[in-house]
């Protein structure tokens, strides 16, 4: 409702004359104008059947395979709470959540149940805490830690809010919030999961998440951690919780798990925690290069802005044709397109296929282009410290493959 309300269901899916894939997904293209509203629609429609626990099994499904195809669709609307919620969304394909306070068990549709397999609460405890300490752990660098990077430039523009708006903009509040920003998610799960300090750590969530919600424009993300976070209070926690909506209880777990179940929770698990860490599989800074930046939790670590011009030349390299992105690309695709590599290199890879074999006439002149050569002026700033070259301009991207290897093209970030 909110995507289609906004008009973002045309300008994210419809308008764009081309997308940006995912490696491996290729496949993975929009529907008609008719069919992507078609598909926000099943999206809205399984959401509200997997909350009132209708059919929800089908739902569950609907609703993984419509949320996951559309952010598969262009990697130019990449957010770590979408991210978040195609695993969220995962999971409950799983588990056994329209067993008790549901209109499957109310209407014999599924038998009722007080009791589940632990595993189906803990893996949502754990989904939680790899968001949380991941994200700690990518705020241990030196920009966040000891430049207070990119908050510092951030909250200078957030005078305006109450009773915070008068100290925002000194220097020390930026360093306040990165450090205890930084302690706070990598502690979180930790400390809710002890019962000691449960209570604590859930009102320190509360606060952590209203005050960047208020602050930043990050969308459903800081609301859906406040609620989701409440999985890793007890059962007894719960069992009031749903005394006083006078639904009837949930059970202490006493199900085995069986071993089918265990080896794909082992694989869930071991894939959940490698790959944030696949970054150290690849050289440079990678604030810079950003290869293996996605799936790791790394929630608003970064400031970095640049601008490219694009040139198409004929295989002699007698010639060279200026490209306007912009006739290509949206504004926010161009605007994310323009700091990020490996969207450089598939702009590349699409502009050498638009003119391979193809004749350009210039005056007097007949270009024959054959298999085209295209290279890329790329200026990038990162955090506000100037701008730099970003990818070796003469490097021909065209011959450049497109995989998961060290991109070699990208220069250097030097201080």
């Amino acid at each position: 409702m909110r995507f289609a309300h906004k008009g973002w269901i045309e300008d994210l899916y419809i308008t764009p004359k081309f997308f940006f894939t995912y490696y491996g997904f290729d496949w993975v293209t929009p529907l008609s104008s008719t069919g992507m509203y078609i598909t926000f629609l099943v999206m809205g429609i399984s959401a509200l059947l997997i909350a009132l626990g209708l059919f929800y099994r089908v739902s569950a499904i609907l609703f993984f395979l419509s949320f996951t195809y559309v952010e598969l669709i262009d990697k130019t609307n990449y957010l770590n709470h979408y991210y978040f919620i195609s695993l969220v969304a995962f999971l409950l394909i799983f588990v056994p959540a329209n067993k008790n306070y549901s209109l499957d068990a109310k209407l014999g549709l599924t038998k009722a149940a007080s009791s589940v397999p632990a595993w189906t609460i803990n893996i949502f405890k754990f989904q939680l805490g790899v968001v949380y300490f991941f994200a700690g752990v990518a705020k241990v660098n030196y920009h966040w830690l000891f430049e207070a990077q990119p908050l510092i430039n951030w909250l200078k523009h957030q005078s305006d809010l109450p009773v915070l708006g008068q100290f925002v903009g000194e220097n020390w509040i930026a360093f306040v919030f990165s450090w205890a920003g930084c302690l706070f998610d990598l502690s979180v799960p930790f400390l809710l999961s002890i019962r000691k300090t449960r209570l604590f750590a859930y009102l320190a969530v509360i606060f952590f998440h209203v005050v960047t919600g208020a602050m930043f424009p990050i969308g459903i993300f800081p609301w859906a951690m406040i609620v989701l976070t409440t999985v890793f209070f007890s059962t007894r926690f719960h069992n009031l919780l749903l005394s006083k909506l006078q639904v009837s209880s949930v059970g202490q777990n006493t199900i085995q798990i069986r071993s089918i179940t265990k080896y794909a929770l082992i694989i869930y698990i071991l894939l959940q925690l490698l790959i944030p860490m696949r970054y150290l599989l690849y050289p440079g800074k990678l604030f810079w290069t950003e290869q293996a930046f996605r799936f790791g939790w790394r929630v608003m670590l970064i400031e970095k802005v640049g601008y490219c011009t694009f040139y198409v030349s004929p295989e002699s390299g007698s010639y060279k044709k200026i490209i306007e992105p912009t006739y290509y690309l949206t504004e926010q695709q161009l605007k994310q397109m323009s700091t990020q590599p490996d969207m450089i290199l598939q702009f590349a890879h699409h502009l050498r296929d638009q003119y391979k074999d193809k004749t350009i006439i210039e005056g007097d002149l007949e270009i024959e282009m054959g298999t085209p050569q295209v290279f890329v002026d790329s200026k990038v700033s990162l955090f506000n410290k100037g701008s730099r070259t970003f990818i070796d301009p003469s490097v021909d991207l065209a011959a450049q493959p497109y995989n998961l290897a060290p991109r070699n093209w990208i220069l250097p970030y030097e201080e």
